[in-house]
This record gives C-alpha cells, sequence and structure tokens, in this order.
C-alpha cells in the first residue's frame, strides 16, 4: 500500500517558551506493589542497607526525573504523616481505607527523601485535606522545612535528619471532589481549606509553592465549575492548579486511542480559560501555572480496590503490562505536555513503579522496563531546552472520539548540548491502518548540520509487550544518516511509530 505524505515546518526563530525540567517528574504512591516490593524490599538481593532496591534506583534514574509526588493519590486523603517518621518499631500499622490493605508504614516522609536523595531529584510533598486539616499541614512543613529550635523541627533531627528537606513544591490534597475520595467537599468549602491551608504553610516557610487540587478529570460533572468555585476563594494564596487523567485503548479501537493525547490537550486549555477567567474577575496580576500531576494510560479491570476481610499487607493488585500501542498514546501525551508547556510547568506520570508504571518488578526477582519507559527516557532526555512552534501539514482521519486527527504528531526542541546547537524532533506516525508516512523536514531561518540521528521505536504487532522473559522485546533502534540538503530532511517513518530525529545546526 502506498505511503502517505507529510511535510513538518522548522525555524528555530520562531520560540513559543522554554521548558520547565519537572515536565518529566513522577509519581510515587502507596498502591499496589508500587511502595512494598516496588521501591522498597529490604529482603531483595540488590537492597541496600535502607531497604531501597537498587536495580529500580538504576532504572529510575534512567528516567531522568527532576521531581516525584508522594505520598498520594487517594492513599494521602487518609494519612496520618506522623506514622511514617521516628523508629520503625514503634511505628503503627493501619487500615488504608484508600485501597483496602494494611499499611505497616515501613516506609515514609525520610524514607522518600532518602530515596529521592539516590535518584537525584525534587520531592513534591502532599497533605492530607481529607481526613485531616490545616494544622497537620502546617506541623508537616515546620517537620520537613524548618532549621530546627522548635518541637516539630527537632524532633526531625532526632530521627537522624539534621538538615532540613526543604521541601519547595506542595500538593494541597488529592481530588477532593471525587465521590471515592476520603472527605469529599464541595468546591467553596475546598478552596477555603485551601486558602487556609496554604496560608499557613507559607507561614512556616515563605519560599514554598503550593497545588490546589483542580477536578478529579475532565469528565467530571464538577469540572470546570469546581475550578472556578475554589479559584475564587483561594487564588491569591496557591500557585498551581492540578489536573488529572488517564486514557485506555477503547477496546481495541486504536484511532480513537491514538487520539486522546489531542482531547488531553483540550483539557489543558479548558483549564487555562477557567484559571484566566478568575484572573480577569479578581483583577489579578498573577497567570496561574498548571501541574499535570497524575496521567497516564490505565486499563479499568485493573482499577479496583482490594476487598479482602483480611486486610492483606502486601496488595494483590494487579499490575498494568504496557504494549507498543501505549507508546504511541503514552509518547503522545508527552509531546502534548510540551505543546502546553508555557502554562504547565510540572507534570507526574503516575505512578513509577509497579501499578501503572514504566518499571515492573518481581518480589525478590528483576526489575525491568515496560514499553512506555523508552518514549519517557528519551522525551525527558532531548525534550529539553526551548519549545518551537512546529507547524504540520499531514493527512487527517476521524475516530469515534474525535475528528480530523492528523496522522501526524510531531514537536521541535531547540536545546544547547555539549556539542552546539541542535534541534530535537519529536515525531508520532499514528496513521490508524498501520501504514507508513514519508515526511519532510523543512528547516528555516539555520541549517543542519552534516548528519542526523534518527531514534525509532516500532513494532509491526502493536500488542507486544516487554516482559520478564523478554524485556528488550520493544525498544529503540538508533540510525545515523547524512543530511542529503541542508535545508531539508526527508525520512519515511514506519507505520505505527515513536520516532526522535536530531541533528545539530552548521554555522
Amino acid at each position: 500500500m502506498k505511503s502517505s505524505t507529510a511535510r513538518i515546518l522548522i525555524d528555530p526563530r520562531y520560540v513559543v517558551t522554554s521548558i520547565d525540567p519537572r515536565l518529566y517528574g513522577g509519581f510515587a504512591e502507596h498502591l499496589g506493589k508500587h511502595i512494598y516490593t516496588g521501591m522498597y524490599e529490604p529482603s531483595h538481593p540488590s537492597a541496600n542497607s535502607n531497604g531501597f532496591r537498587m536495580d529500580v534506583i538504576d532504572l529510575v534514574k534512567g528516567l531522568g526525573m527532576p521531581i516525584i509526588r508522594y505520598p498520594g493519590g487517594n492513599f494521602v486523603s487518609g494519612y496520618d504523616w506522623e506514622d511514617g517518621v521516628g523508629p520503625k518499631v514503634h511505628r503503627p500499622k493501619r487500615l488504608d481505607l484508600a485501597w483496602g490493605v494494611t499499611e505497616i508504614n515501613e516506609f515514609g516522609t525520610n524514607e522518600f527523601m532518602d530515596w529521592c536523595g539516590l535518584i537525584g531529584t525534587e520531592a513534591m510533598l502532599a497533605v492530607n485535606l481529607g481526613t485531616r486539616g490545616i494544622d497537620e499541614a502546617r506541623k508537616l512543613v515546620e517537620y520537613c522545612n524548618h532549621p530546627g529550635g522548635t518541637r516539630l523541627s527537632d524532633l526531625r533531627k532526632q530521627h537522624g535528619y539534621t538538615s532540613p528537606h526543604a521541601i519547595k513544591t506542595w500538593c494541597l490534597g488529592n481530588e477532593v471532589d471525587g465521590f471515592w475520595q476520603m472527605g469529599t467537599k464541595t468546591a467553596t468549602e475546598y478552596g477555603r481549606l485551601a486558602r487556609e491551608a496554604s496560608k499557613l504553610m507559607k507561614g512556616v516557610d515563605r519560599r514554598i509553592e503550593t497545588i490546589l487540587c483542580g477536578s478529579s478529570g475532565r469528565t467530571m460533572p464538577t469540572f470546570g465549575k469546581w475550578e472556578w468555585e475554589s479559584l475564587m476563594e483561594a487564588y491569591d494564596q496557591v500557585d498551581y492548579v492540578s489536573l488529572h487523567t488517564y486514557y485506555d485503548d477503547h477496546g481495541g479501537d486504536m484511532a480513537s486511542f491514538l487520539a486522546e493525547p489531542e482531547n488531553m490537550g483540550d483539557f489543558i486549555k479548558e483549564a487555562v480559560a477557567v484559571c484566566d477567567a478568575v484572573k480577569a474577575t479578581k483583577k489579578s496580576s498573577k497567570s496561574m501555572m498548571l501541574s499535570f500531576d497524575e496521567w497516564n494510560v490505565w486499563f479499568p479491570e485493573n482499577n479496583l480496590i482490594d476487598r479482602s476481610p483480611t486486610w492483606p499487607e502486601l496488595s494483590n493488585r494487579a499490575s498494568d503490562i504496557y504494549d507498543m500501542a501505549d507508546v504511541l498514546c503514552v509518547g503522545g501525551m508527552l509531546l502534548t505536555l510540551l505543546e502546553n508547556a508555557a502554562r504547565v510547568r510540572i507534570a507526574c506520570i503516575a505512578q513509577i513503579v509497579n501499578v501503572l508504571a514504566p518499571i515492573l518488578t518481581e518480589p525478590g526477582g528483576p526489575a525491568w522496563r515496560q514499553t512506555i519507559w523508552w518514549p519517557f527516557a528519551l522525551t525527558s532526555k532531548y525534550g529539553r531546552g526551548q519549545l518551537v512552534h512546529t507547524p504540520v501539514v499531514a493527512p487527517v482521519y476521524d475516530a469515534k472520539n474525535r475528528d480530523a486527527v492528523s496522522v501526524i504528531k510531531s514537536v521541535t526542541v531547540f536545546a544547547e548540548t555539549v556539542n552546539g546547537p541542535a534541534l530535537h524532533v519529536f515525531v508520532i506516525n499514528r496513521e490508524p491502518s498501520g501504514l507508513p508516512v514519508d515526511i519532510e523536514l523543512d528547516i528555516r531561518g539555520t541549517k543542519a548540520g552534516g548528519t542526523f540521528v534518527h531514534h525509532c521505536i516500532q513494532h509491526s504487532n502493536l500488542r507486544t509487550e516487554n516482559t520478564i522473559h523478554s524485556p528488550n522485546a520493544v525498544m529503540p533502534t538508533v540510525t545515523n544518516h547524512p543530511v542529503e540538503e541542508a535545508g531539508r530532511i526527508n525520512l519515511s517513518l514506519a507505520g505505527w511509530s515513536w520516532n526522535l530525529i536530531r541533528f545539530g545546526l552548521a554555522g
């Protein structure tokens, strides 16, 4: 069958915005086997003296995550942070109503900070505004961030942490409009609570930033009105509004599944519109930024709560297994975040290890990369610098969930590298029939260097997974090509492929 053609216009003079590296953040929650036997497994052969799986640490480092959110998620809405600090022998076990297990509290705030230190990442901590309130939030900031000389800061020192954790970014609860949440509230109730929590937390440490919970998702009946009402209460005291979204594969309807990143883009634009309407109403000079601190592909059949009458200490929850199709959707969602980098300054893929994550582990056994590890790692590495306006002319298709979807999705980043200025062009071929697409990169205002590097993730079977026995079934190939004409690069993209084209700029 004949290939279709597409043209991508690139001019590095048309910079849209700088890209905040925190766009490539992660999210760690006490959910399934994410913490226990994922991040933390003292009996594992690779575990260090703190019980952290070092094989997992190595794989997480490869994702280049500058910020990681913790401890939830739904979990945080019933969490007493005091249970997770101090000597482990004195820590209580608690029923976790969010996920139906017994929380053993061997891994808490200080363990998370130690783990982040090994990764080399910044922490984003969430406070419980479900079953608790503003005073507990204030106390947690004092425990973590105050240098010393008070009861809580000295308690941290007694626990072995002389220097403050200096956590800058804080989430004001989680998905508070959700009926499933412990401590669900109305928008006005939550807005007032978030305002007062942020006020007290910043009173302890004026350097911190706070994130207001947006609606739990675009399909929620509260979406839009929730953001308006809560922001009318808290706009002046908070710094970001959160967004959350998850997509599934529509029962194998690839045309619809691969169109979801465009719906994610609409979600962002709608949230920005509400934020700007509040800004105008309040006559404020501040533009509200967004934190897309939960996003991924998540299959409904695995979105279940453990309901065993025994309340197990180790969850039996299944982890989502990702395939080649998920590479294209997750890769597309990353490009949507980049397209909106002027207002989305923080984003966190959910999660990091097991459950729904780029890394899987076997208790007592190996850890390996899921298929989606690759587009995340490569975008995190090469998607830093300045976003360049990138018009695309390509065929379109109609899907059940969206009309006129371009078969090509592309984003360009201008980067200063050790070898000089370069362009990194991300291109996804999502032609619904799996046909190849011939692309032309039309480069204006500069010239490409003598060669370009092409990273390609592709597999003819979209259901191919990386497993414990075949951990590298889906992974990128890397090839080098000469630039035949300095102002143009021509390349045939394989059907259903994720691509990165990198080249230096001549002269």
